[in-house]
């Protein structure tokens, strides 16, 4: 599966890990706002109202939103409702540091995804563009001294991000193997929101489960008015808008390496936010990432 990775390929790909990297940070500071599940039920459910108007054709004759219903059943459950609840469950014992962290190691779930279970050989190409990649975001994590990775400790939360990674890969070969499903191509908003009624299904179901053993206790505030309104328009319709499309140009295990790039853009963000100027790390980090990411896209 070579593909060639364009300047539109890829700014289709960046374009995600900059919001996804606002998501952890929002996902973190309302955690004692809105239950994990709950947030997502909620998020998607102010999507799903956004999209209705774009995306009016879903929910005509032949759109297929029944027909291949378990098509997007799969898409909702493993891109809407596994992953995004158990990223923001994650957040709720882990720091966004460590969600990072784990995350890191999504191009090796996508490659080994994409062999066991979509018979997708693995090039060495893509090995070595994954050690690169994971080397990148360690260079972060670390803020360049690796004496701080002995620091960081793994928690329950962590154990959640791994499982979010893994639907996330499932998730993504499937979307790859519907590229040419009807509607992918002629209408995006109609397809994102047949993924996204069945997606808010299963988060409904999960955020059942979640009032019955925990209760709910919203703390309705503006600030959280505002970030659901961030993680409903940015971090979803947009990026996944985006994947979407780059994931269709470029493949799952290609783009796999763009979310490495998710750290980085926390810390840039973290140091507009703060008024931290970047350090040379940044950049090093930059340049191994960026490198992966070459390397992988290189035609055999």
């Amino acid at each position: 599966m070579n593909r060639k990775l364009t300047a539109s390929t890829a700014l289709l790909l960046t374009v995600p890990p900059v919001l996804w990297a606002g998501n952890a940070i929002v996902g973190r500071l309302v955690r004692d706002a809105v239950p994990p599940m709950t947030l997502n039920l909620l998020r998607w459910s102010i999507a799903l109202l956004v999209l209705l108007p774009l995306g009016r054709a879903a929910f005509k004759h032949g759109s297929g939103l029944l027909a291949n219903w378990r098509r997007y059943a799969l898409l909702g459950l493993f891109g809407i409702g596994l992953y995004n609840s158990l990223q923001y469950l994650a957040l709720q014992s882990s720091a966004p540091i460590n969600v990072t962290l784990v995350a890191s190691g999504l191009p090796v779930w996508m490659l080994l995804v994409g062999r066991l279970f979509f018979k997708v050989p693995v090039k060495p190409r893509q090995v070595g563009g994954a050690v690169l990649s994971i080397a990148g975001v360690l260079v972060v994590l670390c803020r360049g001294d690796i004496d701080q990775l002995a620091a960081l400790r793994l928690v329950a939360g962590d154990l959640y991000m791994i499982l979010a990674t893994i639907a996330w890969s499932f998730y993504s070969w499937l979307l790859m193997q519907q590229r040419d499903a009807p509607g992918m191509r002629a209408d995006w908003a109609a397809f994102l929101l047949m993924q996204v009624v069945y997606g808010v299904l299963w988060s409904g179901a999960f955020s059942g489960i979640e009032w019955a053993v925990a209760g709910v206790d919203i703390a309705w505030s503006r600030a959280l008015a505002a970030a659901l309104l961030y993680v409903a328009i940015g971090p979803a319709i947009i990026a996944m808008r985006c994947w979407g499309a780059g994931v269709q140009r470029a493949g799952p295990a290609l783009g796999a390496f763009f979310i490495n790039l998710t750290p980085l853009f926390t810390a840039l963000l973290s140091s507009a936010f703060l008024g931290e100027a970047p350090h040379l790390y940044h950049a090093l980090a930059f340049v191994l990432i960026v490198g992966g990411i070459a390397v992988s896209a290189r035609q055999g």
